[in-house]
């Protein structure tokens, strides 16, 4: 009802065994955060956590209990858990706590998207230009990369092109923004 006031969207699960069984099935359309207790009948909060984040990575979870100690709170944090929050809790914390998740959710799936989309890129791509992909990134001259893999500078420069186009970049500073992408890793 709280949340509903405040013109949140929300559906309720029987058990988190339910939740997840709607939730893979329709992996491609999560909801947009998860709020769970972490003491529940069956499934624990931290193993729905463990679940939603094998399923859905980008999924924020936020915890709350009545029967928390400190060492529960870490390992929640270090789980993935979005939030950790003790009952009994004010309001205003719940509603903000849910309000920065969504927008850290939505953040995260942009992300995943982006990067799947730069892994299909990076499949399309032959192993020499891969390579020249990685060196150009790790900021080497055409004449660098040339003497590195025995090669003349003009080929460089040619796979060096095949590549930012191949990769849907306009110049090497977005080349490079693209390569750390797909090195950092999902959080």
């Amino acid at each position: 009802m709280l949340l509903e006031n405040r013109g949140m969207t929300v559906r309720c699960f029987r058990s988190a065994e339910s939740f997840l069984t709607e939730l893979q099935q329709q992996p491609q359309d999560p909801p947009a955060c998860v709020v769970s207790d972490i003491r529940m009948p069956g499934m624990s909060g931290l193993d729905l956590l463990n679940e939603v984040q094998r399923t859905v990575p980008t999924l924020p979870v936020i915890l709350i209990t009545g029967h928390g100690d400190i060492a529960m709170a870490v390992m929640a944090i270090k789980t993935g858990a979005f939030d950790f929050i003790e009952k009994p809790f004010d309001d205003e914390r719940l509603i903000a706590s849910i309000g920065s998740a969504v927008e850290r959710g939505a953040r995260e799936r942009i992300r995943h998207s982006e990067r799947a989309e730069l892994e299909a890129r990076v499949a399309e791509l032959s192993p020499r230009q891969r390579e020249v992909m990685q060196l150009v990134a790790d900021g080497l001259s055409t004449k660098e990369i040339a003497l590195k893999l025995d090669i003349s500078p003009r080929t460089v420069e040619n796979y060096r092109a095949w590549v930012m186009e191949k990769m849907g970049a306009n110049n090497l500073a977005a080349l490079v923004r693209k390569v750390v992408l797909l090195q950092e890793r999902e959080t």
